[in-house]
């Protein structure tokens, strides 16, 4: 048996619906959220979690919790989980980000936000120390966020920063599997948990 990651997002939020950029604010789930949360994590304690982890935002943390709760385990908090943080974006929608910011917008770069390559580095970084604590067959959960965790599947997966948009979304409350073999990691599965549908995040727009 190898050690195995779900990489899994939150639940929908109400900025989820109306298109606004979450970032670091703290926004809970919704109602939708909530059931979305809860049918994942019946799916996901049928693996045999022995480790949860979850961003310090809440809307990842109830949805780690609803995970945790069917295993009988305790959910860690680790703040590198977080979203990519939007700077001037946090709050806006994105029609109002492109009329403000038409350049920055066409780049998905927020002015005083968190450039990618430090998200990407930052929650592969906690990947790995949190995958190090697990035993040889152990599989852990992390809750956390849409353009946080594509980002650092692609650095912990060691693709070069111009492939990373070659990797898509995760939808609210799908989730993606990693698994450590012998030259490293490798990605099992990806967006999983759903039918094919639009996905509202913080990353990047995939129709532009």
């Amino acid at each position: 048996m190898s050690k195995r990651i779900v990489c899994l997002r939150h639940g929908q939020t109400l900025w989820n619906v109306e298109h606004r950029f979450q970032g670091h604010t703290d926004i809970p789930l919704d109602e939708t959220g909530i059931a979305q949360a809860a049918r994942a994590g019946s799916l996901l304690a049928s693996l045999r979690p022995t480790l949860v982890v979850s961003s310090d935002l809440r809307r990842a943390n109830d949805t780690a919790l609803a995970v945790a709760r069917l295993v009988d385990l305790d959910v860690h908090v680790d703040k590198d989980f977080r979203e990519r943080g939007g700077g001037l974006w946090e709050g806006l929608t994105r029609e109002e980000i492109a009329s403000r910011w038409p350049q920055e917008y066409i780049a998905w770069e927020a002015p005083e936000g968190e450039d990618v390559a430090d998200v990407a580095d930052r929650v592969s970084t906690a990947m790995r120390r949190w995958a190090a604590k697990l035993d040889d067959d152990g599989l852990l959960v992390i809750a956390s966020h849409g353009a946080a965790l594509r980002l650092g599947i692609c650095a912990l997966l060691g693709l070069p920063q111009e492939l990373w948009s070659a990797v898509g979304g995760l939808g609210n409350c799908s989730w993606s599997v990693l698994e450590e073999g012998r030259s490293g990691w490798r990605l099992l599965e990806h967006n999983a948990g759903t039918l094919p549908e639009p996905i509202n995040s913080d990353d990047i727009p995939v129709a532009d």
